[in-house]
């Protein structure tokens, strides 16, 4: 019998982001929590726990600072992390350097202050999701429908037919279920309301939370419109200029981390690998806590689809004890 080749495994840098935590730190004059997610990562509830682990490690702060990088993720899991992060401080600043969209957008409308570099940009956070009759692409998987994208095929369908008396749901019923387009209109409504409330924890103008809302879930043509720092102070976040030095640090700490997230596959065969990747990442002065998959992915040929086997993904808790790293296992369910 042919044995397995060795399961390639990234790195953990963990030596390396804590200096430049610490460094960072001084600059900014307050605490520093990193939040970072690989392209494959995303916010999700089981960060809220996470956060909490490292919360009570760092304890309460007058200040914190919170740097992010994320994709987005689940609305929901954002509303909870602010939740969280406004226990554990009175003044809370969010650092974005890179990419901040969707789901990580509605975290960093929590902050008092959001500082934004050359790169950086925030997003629109109108909702899409994936539901269990969404439509299936070539691959046999689900896709994920936005509310926006239903309203312009409508739209354009009305527009073109101009009046004929044809009822556009009769076609677009064949190919998304209704009950797909009445989970859409309901998260849209959903999204609308995490922002007021996660804008309510600072911000005491109803009005003002209202209308920021609305603009982020409904003013953009696309999911992912790159919101810079111009558009923001326009919609009305307190939005100012990540310093130089402070942004090249972050850009350097996203590096290490973009080493921790590389793609670390075996390959068995054409049908079978192994995934060995750091997915989010969220660290603090001391302890550093990242998702990490680890599973084997088999090829079923008849089902179209690729399916996981031997599951071992888990949190990891990396902090130095005695002089010595410890790495181990952080169980969250």
């Amino acid at each position: 019998m042919k044995a397995k080749p060795k399961i390639n495994k990234p790195p953990v840098l963990f030596s390396e982001t804590q200096k430049l935590l610490a460094s960072i730190e001084k600059k900014t004059g307050s605490p520093l929590i990193a939040y970072w997610d690989g392209p494959n990562g995303s916010v999700c509830p089981d960060d809220v726990l996470t956060f909490y682990a490292l919360l009570r490690h760092l304890g309460r702060q007058e200040r914190l600072t919170l740097f992010i990088k994320s994709d987005g993720g689940n609305g929901m899991a954002a509303l909870r992390i602010v939740h969280l992060l406004r226990q554990y401080c009175d003044r809370l600043t969010v650092l974005v350097p890179l990419n901040c969209v969707s789901a990580a957008t509605m975290i960093a409308l929590g902050a008092d202050e959001i500082q934004m570099g050359p790169l950086a940009f925030l997003s629109a956070v109108d909702t899409s999701l994936t539901h269990d009759l969404s439509p299936i692409d070539s691959n046999n998987n689900r896709v994920s429908v936005s509310l926006d994208e239903l309203s312009r095929i409508i739209n354009l369908w009305r527009k073109e037919s101009k009046g004929n008396g044809n009822n556009p749901y009769d076609a677009i019923f064949n190919h998304i279920h209704p009950l797909v387009i009445g989970a859409v209109d309901r998260s849209s409504s959903l999204s609308i309301r995490l922002c007021r409330e996660i804008l309510s924890y600072h911000l005491t103008e109803k009005k003002k939370a209202e209308r920021i809302s609305k603009i982020l879930n409904s003013d953009y043509p696309w999911h992912s419109y790159p919101i810079t720092i111009k558009e923001a102070q326009r919609v009305g976040l307190n939005s100012t200029p990540l310093s130089q030095e402070v942004n090249d640090s972050l850009l350097e700490l996203h590096e290490i981390y973009s080493e921790m997230g590389q793609r670390a596959l075996t390959d068995y065969d054409e049908r079978n690998y192994h995934d060995n990747e750091i997915l989010n990442i969220i660290e603090g002065k001391g302890l550093q806590l990242f998702y990490q998959s680890d599973k084997d992915w088999h090829y079923r040929s008849d089902e179209r689809r690729w399916i996981t086997m031997n599951d071992n993904s888990t949190w990891r808790r990396v902090e130095r004890r005695g002089g010595q790293t410890i790495n181990k296992m952080l169980h969250i369910r």
